[in-house]
């Protein structure tokens, strides 16, 4: 079951939108997709009411449950899974990214979201999973930040996913209405990053294409 683990201990890093995303993709190339929400704020399960009875499906569960959770989603059908996490939830972080085959970690350029890719460092490095940093709200023409948070990251002993997010309203208005960015602006830029990150993580994870 190729399973991914979005993982930050920082708040508002964008982990709740790259899960919906991610498995939103998955959903509309044929697979289903699973959202495990473990974060007890519930916004990913929010978003899925919002949803309505449209693909991917949301499902909370307590940190201790996300193995057994998967594996009754997968009994149920699905092949995809994504596990959204709290900020400052060590234990759910820790059982997610023991149950994940990819972690994705979610960080704006900033010295407070940097500082806070500190501690899942040493998780994921400890439990040996392959990890990356997904930089979430880059500015444009941004060339010299970028660069400065590679170094930064690499030197966490962690790399840096090749997709990255822009600054990009359309991520916020679709979540707002239970939609993922591709459905509220289908030509825009954010559909285009998203396509592009669910492309490369497919490949991370040695899924073919369906269709």
């Amino acid at each position: 079951m190729p399973t991914v683990a979005i993982v930050s201990q920082k708040g508002g890093s964008g982990k709740t939108t790259l899960a919906l995303h991610l498995a939103t993709c998955a959903a509309y190339s044929g697979r289903q997709a699973c959202i495990v929400d473990t974060d007890p704020q519930a916004t990913a399960a929010a978003w899925g009411d919002w949803r309505g009875d449209f693909l991917p499906e949301v499902v909370t569960c307590p940190p201790v449950r996300i193995v057994s959770t998967i594996q009754r989603v997968t009994r149920a059908g699905a092949e995809f899974v994504v596990i959204d996490t709290p900020p400052l939830g060590d234990s759910s972080a820790r059982e997610a990214v023991r149950a994940a085959d990819l972690v994705l970690i979610p960080a704006r350029p900033r010295a407070f979201d940097l500082h806070a890719t500190e501690a899942t460092a040493e998780l994921v490095n400890f439990v040996r999973k392959p990890a990356f940093v997904v930089l979430n709200a880059v500015p444009a023409r941004a060339t010299r930040l970028i660069d400065e948070t590679t170094r930064f990251v690499e030197k966490l002993g962690l790399k840096v996913c090749p997709v990255r997010f822009g600054e990009r309203a359309a991520f916020h208005k679709s979540s707002a209405s239970g939609e993922v960015a591709s459905e509220a602006e289908p030509e825009g830029k954010a559909a285009g990053e998203v396509d592009a990150l669910w492309k490369w993580t497919r490949k991370q994870l040695g899924m073919p294409a369906k269709g």
